[in-house]
């Protein structure tokens, strides 16, 4: 798989590091689940790589920038809004090969994330810690992580890469992990 080295267009953000060194992990082709997409910095860059990419997001304002965007590029991003914090969580179709999701937690849609997945595929997830509340944002502990809570989030899948610390200046846990085939 070839993936792009640098953002899709000039002054989009860089999809994140830990995406970019875990891509030798992503799926040949396949579809992917950008959730929580906020403006699509990896929705955009997996289309331009080449996957099957559905973003989602409660921002209609972000959706719309997504559309434009990857319409402007002649990328192909199948978007939608979607409330994931919704109770019950929304459901998701298990027909993806690869699920990214990058500085989001909403602990109840873990299950559903976690059932999106077929046989085999992976899930790239990146958020705060409770030691980012030391930095002032986020603070609210809804949306940071304990000390090893990723990892017990992802249970039963096997976990192919983590880490969990301050990085690029922030503190966050960072996870590559398989459902069982």
């Amino acid at each position: 798989m070839v993936v792009p080295p640098q953002p899709v267009e000039p002054g989009q953000p860089q999809p994140s590091p830990w995406l970019i060194e875990n891509a030798d992990l992503l799926p040949r082709g396949g579809r992917v689940l950008d959730a929580a997409c906020g403006r699509g910095r990896h929705a955009l860059w997996l289309a331009s790589a080449g996957f099957d990419v559905r973003a989602i997001d409660r921002d209609p304002e972000a959706i719309a920038f997504v559309r434009d965007t990857a319409a402007r590029l002649g990328l192909r991003i199948d978007s939608a809004v979607v409330d994931l914090e919704t109770d019950p969580p929304p459901p998701l179709p298990a027909e993806f090969d690869a699920i990214v999701v990058f500085n989001y937690l909403h602990r109840p849609l873990m299950p559903v994330l976690r059932n999106a997945l077929k046989a085999g595929g992976r899930i790239f997830y990146e958020t705060f810690t409770t030691r980012q509340a030391e930095r002032g944002h986020p603070t609210n502990p809804a949306f940071l992580l304990k000390e090893g809570e990723l990892a017990e989030l992802m249970a039963p899948f096997a976990i192919l890469r983590a880490r969990e610390g301050e990085f690029d200046g922030r503190f966050i846990a960072s996870i590559v992990a398989e459902r069982p085939k």
